[in-house]
């Protein structure tokens, strides 16, 4: 079991920035990735951005393509904790984010924290 609490959602102004956090805990070994998605009001959940936790490829990210530039998906080993930097932030940004880690075959979730960023 792995359990995830996403923290760092927020109010912002057009232009600002945001650091959400994703911190694990219980069977960690197991976590081969983690992940950031985000879901819009009336939209569908998307890909924000991906990081490999373990083995071949250990350390590699990747990105939605339009998030490229603006957001850095990064982790702390010690923390057991994965971030994601937002910067210039738009308004077509504001979403419920939500982190999630893949274990094998298996899916966990954090809560998701609400991102608002006003015009």
């Amino acid at each position: 079991q792995v359990q995830l609490v996403e923290s760092g959602g927020g109010l912002v102004q057009a232009g600002g920035s945001l650091r959400l956090s994703c911190a694990a805990s219980g069977s960690l070994s197991r976590i081969s990735s983690m992940v950031w998605e985000r879901q819009a009001p009336g939209k569908q959940r998307e890909l924000v951005a991906r990081i490999i936790l373990h083995g071949i490829g250990g350390g590699n990210t990747n990105y939605a393509d339009s998030l490229k530039g603006r957001f850095t998906i990064s982790r702390d080993n010690a923390k057991n904790t994965v971030y994601l930097q937002m910067n210039s932030l738009k308004p077509e940004d504001t979403a419920v984010y939500y982190c999630y880690a893949i274990t094998g075959g298996t899916y966990y979730w954090g809560q998701g924290t609400q991102v608002t960023i006003s015009s």
